[in-house]
């Protein structure tokens, strides 16, 4: 998911000393690495915890509903605390509160217990809520002004980079472990075979409780610099007095109001896809990889081996000689998460040579095509074409974003918050793909939701952005 920092906190004060940034800046980039990570992963523990908790799809689909209605629930409550203890002992709490997230997946595990895990996975929704409310406004703040763009990229792709590497390395870790068990504890009752997968899942969150307290206790001891609040929005210029004339909030805006329920579908489609997509592959019955298929897992395992080798884990392989696996869809998780970075990337030239709102409509209407596609096709074709959808939904949020809050004048923060709000759509997208996979038709049918977001985007970018 994209980062978000509003347009007013990016176009701070130049007054910012003259001073380097280096260090901080090192520091906010691993954050923001955090975020991509942590959430990201959840493309790998829905349909793991979906096999160890016997979960329906629509149950699994709790997990990330659990994570994103954080961002709901949290995002108001955040500023105020944030405003009470400021932005540096902000980020320490939330990372405090991540860590008390990733220590409840123990007792989860040890008595195999969902409810526990959803706590977990709350806590960590939170801790990451309260870091984001402080973290983006501090970046866009922290150096020239002139800068802020560059630094809001820069975290913006180490965001991407966490989202792509953690579900890689999940998979391995929870499926290729779980294959080797499976094997070797296949003459074990049931119940106590799925006991020993799901203790699996302890190692990866206690290495991500430690690291999340040795990352609290460093910005404690830090001296960053002192950001005592984000400068007000300018006033309203004499060109907008019409356009403000009458209006008594944010939400008397159409364009904004339509641009919350974009932001909504946006995020609900970006985090739909890549939590489904391993339950969408299981569901094709692919029972032979494509060579490509096969030498892409293959590459990227030896890869990913090569770094647990270094961190002093035992590489674990993937079984490509049966078909889609897990393990295989971990991969394509992966590669989805990967060309949402790319197209990141790629997007910070292209949206500066080309109109932005052309692109977006093009990048929509290919989504749509893409998902439409996938839902008429079968086997590792409608597979790749989700994967496909990773690179459309690059540019949507710096898009979007900037559309909904034009025009706002006074009221640009209080629409923003509002735009933030609207993650939680990460939540309810997910919920509605899981309950009709598991009530309505299956998977394929639950894919149409994330077409109708896709033409609900395209209806934003030629229409609904328009500043009436």
């Amino acid at each position: 998911m994209a980062t978000p920092v509003s347009a007013a906190a990016a176009a701070s004060t130049a007054a910012t000393p003259a001073r380097s940034y280096a260090g901080p800046m090192m520091l906010m980039t691993t954050l923001f690495f955090l975020f991509g990570a942590v959430t990201n992963f959840n493309g790998v523990l829905m349909p793991y915890l979906k096999e160890v908790c016997h979960l329906t799809d629509f149950e699994s689909s709790l997990v990330p509903s659990a994570f994103f209605a954080a961002y709901f629930l949290m995002s108001l409550p955040a500023g105020w605390v944030l405003n009470r203890i400021g932005y540096q002992r902000g980020i320490v709490l939330g990372l405090l509160v991540m860590a008390a997230g990733a220590l409840v997946f123990v007792p989860a595990a040890n008595a195999q217990a969902f409810s526990l895990f959803l706590v977990g996975l709350s806590l960590l929704g939170a801790g990451v809520t309260l870091l984001q409310v402080a973290a983006n406004p501090y970046v866009s703040v922290l150096g020239p002004a002139r800068e802020a763009a560059s630094r809001v990229s820069i975290v913006g792709v180490a965001n991407g980079l966490g989202g792509t590497l953690s579900p890689l390395v999940g998979g391995l870790l929870l499926f290729g472990s779980a294959s080797l068990l499976k094997q070797q504890l296949a003459a074990l009752p049931a119940s106590q075979r799925l006991a020993q997968e799901a203790a699996l899942v302890k190692t990866p969150y206690l290495g991500l409780a430690a690291f999340l307290a040795a990352l609290a206790i460093l910005f404690f001891l830090v001296r960053l610099p002192k950001i005592e609040s984000i400068p007000a929005d300018e006033e309203a210029t004499a060109d907008d007095t019409a356009l403000l004339a009458g209006r008594k909030s944010a939400l008397d805006f159409r364009h904004l109001v339509l641009g919350i329920g974009a932001i909504f579908l946006y995020v609900g489609v970006e985090v739909g896809l890549g939590d489904f997509l391993i339950r969408y592959g299981q569901a094709q019955h692919i029972l032979q990889l494509s060579p490509f298929t096969q030498e892409l897992v293959q590459k990227l395992n030896a890869i990913t081996n090569f770094g647990l080798l270094v961190i002093g884990q035992r590489p674990l392989p993937i079984d490509t000689a049966h078909g889609f696996t897990a393990a295989v869809g971990a991969v394509m998780v992966a590669s989805y998460w990967f060309g949402t970075m790319v197209g990141r990337i790629a997007g910070i030239p292209l949206l500066r040579r080309y109109p932005d709102r052309p692109l977006l409509v093009g990048v929509c209407a290919t989504g749509a095509l893409l998902v439409l596609g996938s839902i008429a096709l079968h086997g590792e074709t409608a597979l790749w074409l989700i994967v496909l959808c990773g690179l459309m939904n690059s540019i949507m949020w710096p898009v979007i974003f900037p559309l909904a809050i034009k025009g706002l004048g006074p009221f640009t923060k209080q629409g923003s918050s509002y735009l933030i709000m609207g993650i939680v759509g990460g939540a309810i997208i997910s919920l509605l793909m899981g309950w009709l996979a598991t009530h309505g038709g299956g998977l394929r049918v639950a894919f149409v939701v994330p077409a109708l977001c896709y033409l609900y985007l395209l209806f934003y970018a030629m229409s609904g952005y328009r500043v009436r």
